[in-house]
């Protein structure tokens, strides 16, 4: 399989998500949004940093991106699509994903390790881990905090879709523990299949030995599963 790592203007999680992927034996390519989604895609990231400098709001403008078109197709088609970060930001955007990520609830950026309760473990992302385990993994982010309707926020408690929530190290889920405001502590979720993932932490910053815990590499593991 060969996994397309889409580099806009001011991403800066490419490298880092390449890196992941590689270690972990997975094909992958770095590809500029403009020259469009390589016939043999058979997994995309959307990786995190600054997308046009987050003008208007984080992820608007990458989400208009033709790319997203080609993309949005690729996910209805089967493709698993995971968006990291400003990904998620785009993937929401988008309409890959359900809801909304806006300003932190501090209202600066955060880059720090959070603690992580998997909410689903039946879908590729989470199919290593059993419902329940805590995983730890960085964030950093100035616009991570998850909105979404009443409504909308029964319908994927209902369909099983929220994918990870913030926690504690002992897996409870309280205000403290959520570092941005999310509602419901909602730190991933899913799209209408659980092929389509976003998640404000990033994985990929948690994936590699030699430079801190790799409780991230068993969710980019998914694209091989």
């Amino acid at each position: 399989m060969t996994v397309s790592i889409i580099r806009f203007g001011g991403s800066n999680c490419d490298r880092d998500a390449e890196r992941a992927l590689e270690h972990l034996g997975i094909d992958c390519v770095i590809v500029w949004h403009e020259d469009g989604l390589p016939a043999d895609t058979t997994g995309v990231v959307v990786p995190g940093g600054f997308s046009y400098g987050d003008y208007l709001r984080a992820g608007a403008m990458a989400a208009r991106a033709p790319i997203m078109d080609e993309i949005r197709e690729a996910a209805a088609d089967g493709t698993p699509v995971l968006g990291v970060c400003n990904g998620a930001q785009i993937g929401s955007e988008s309409g890959l994903t359900p809801g909304a990520f806006t300003t932190n609830r501090s209202a600066r950026f955060q880059c720090e390790p959070v603690h992580l309760r998997v909410e689903n473990a039946e879908t590729p992302w989470t199919a290593a881990f059993e419902a329940g385990d805590v995983v730890e993994v960085p964030i950093a982010h100035g616009e991570g905090r998850f909105e979404v309707s009443d409504d909308h926020l029964a319908t994927l408690n209902d369909e099983d879709r929220v994918l990870f929530r913030y926690c504690d190290a002992d897996g409870n889920v309280t205000d403290a523990a959520n570092p941005n405001g999310s509602k419901e502590n909602v730190a991933g979720v899913l799209g209408e299949d659980d092929h389509v993932a976003v998640l404000m932490p990033h994985p990929e910053r948690a994936s590699l030995p030699d430079i801190g815990p790799t409780d991230g590499a068993p969710i980019l593991e998914g694209f091989a599963r």
